[in-house]
């Protein structure tokens, strides 16, 4: 009988477990915090987005770093064997919008109740509030874990800690250096599914400070088209947005950043008529002149915009004091052009730790894609988001843990 010492109680880091021990393993998880899945417990705001319903090639298309290297994994633990695995211990799961798969209770503490009854059915030996410091080697193979509470000797090492979003869960980025003192290379670690910070907004040929023109901080936008532009490329995506007191949030300018995470000079643009191109908008904005030719332009803006953003894109026009009978064609085109493209200047994505998950990570062509083993270290292998892999917000990342964390335990 081996023994598998699993460093990380996340959702890798426990599929690993599982499946080491279904292979007849002694296992042994280290784990700094006093319970399992802290991050898992703050997914899907508490409700924990536990995978998604696409297809293969769907889902694939949502990996944004090396999606290649995680095909392997995908087809040995599909999400559809993920919904299955819940299922079959009797939590009851749903898909939402966007194929988002939740438990049906709405609580994030029924997958992980699901996960610890399973662990302990394993036998596996979990071992809270243990810090993994280094490791013992003899060049080729690790030897032991050196930790703060004792030396765990092993004959395969799974480290599964995650990256170094929300730190506060135990995804404060030791597992790196675990990783490079055995020879391993480290993609720098970058904020991905993460709020921007702004830094001007260009509306009618004029630049604002973002820091002089407060935004309508906390308004929520529906069906808006955002485009991000970044390197010479340029990608959009169409949902939901949110406004925070320096920039903007929600899924549209979540998946956004994944792409423009290592870029300099990004800016975005926001349509807020996406429906309607600039001919349709046109004869809207001439419809509401008409019914209302003796009020100010401003008051006009209630009909085509959310007061909080109506009053805030009026502070942005200068046109917007003057009646309707007095706004020429020229002032028309300014209004279609704001409204069909608002310029911001990005300034930063959010604070890595505040970031959804972490790009960056352990360099994927110095691992098997196969059994996730590293190529350096005979007995190592990895699990999750402390590789360089990453996906858009959905569900996909804790599949993608899940995924390589089961492969990481078949082979361990």
């Amino acid at each position: 009988m081996k023994t598998v010492v699993v460093i990380g109680a996340g959702p890798g880091g426990i599929m690993a477990c599982l499946e080491a021990a279904k292979n007849g393993n002694k296992v042994k998880l280290i784990e700094k915090n006093d319970k399992i899945g802290r991050k898992l417990y703050i997914s899907g705001k508490g409700r924990c987005n536990i995978t998604n319903s696409a297809d293969f090639y769907e889902f694939t298309s949502n990996v944004v770093s090396n999606p290649k290297f995680t095909f392997s994994a995908l087809k040995a633990f599909s999400n559809f064997d993920t919904v299955d695995f819940f299922e079959r211990r009797g939590v009851a799961l749903k898909t939402e919008r966007g194929g988002r798969v939740f438990p049906e209770s709405d609580r994030a503490s029924d997958i992980i109740d699901a996960l610890y009854a399973e662990l302990k059915k394993a036998g596996v030996e979990i071992l809270f509030k243990t810090n993994a410091l280094s490791f013992e080697t003899d060049g080729k193979r690790i030897i032991s874990l050196i930790t703060d509470r004792g030396v765990y000797e092993g004959d395969s090492f799974v480290v599964a800690t995650g990256g170094k979003s929300y730190p506060l869960t135990g995804s404060d980025g030791s597992g790196y250096a675990l990783a490079l003192s055995l020879g391993h290379t480290l993609v720098d670690p970058v904020p991905a599914l993460s709020a921007m910070e702004f830094d001007t907004v260009t509306a009618g040929g004029r630049e604002y400070d973002i820091a002089k023109i407060s935004l309508p901080q906390g308004l929520s936008l529906k069906n808006v088209s955002v485009t991000a532009y970044y390197d010479g490329k340029k990608r959009s995506e169409f949902g939901e947005a949110l406004f925070t007191d320096s920039g903007m949030s929600g899924p549209v300018i979540l998946s956004l950043s994944s792409y423009v995470n290592r870029s300099r000079n990004v800016c975005v643009s926001v349509d807020f008529k996406p429906a309607l191109d600039e001919k349709q908008l046109d004869a809207r904005l001439l419809r509401e002149f008409d019914a209302a030719k003796n009020k100010l332009l401003r008051n006009v803006l209630f009909a085509l915009l959310p007061e909080s953003l109506a009053r805030w894109y009026a502070k942005l026009l200068q046109i917007c004091s003057k009646p309707v009978n007095e706004i020429t064609r020229e002032d028309r085109k300014l209004m279609i052009s704001s409204l069909k493209s608002l310029v911001f200047k990005v300034r930063s994505l959010a604070p890595i730790e505040n970031a959804i998950v972490t790009a960056g990570g352990i360099k994927t062509s110095e691992i098997d894609a196969k059994t996730m083993k590293s190529k350096l270290i005979e007995n190592l292998s990895f699990a999750g988001e402390i590789m360089d892999i990453d996906a858009l917000t959905g569900g996909y990342n804790i599949q993608l843990a899940l995924s390589t964390g089961y492969v990481a335990g078949k082979y361990a």
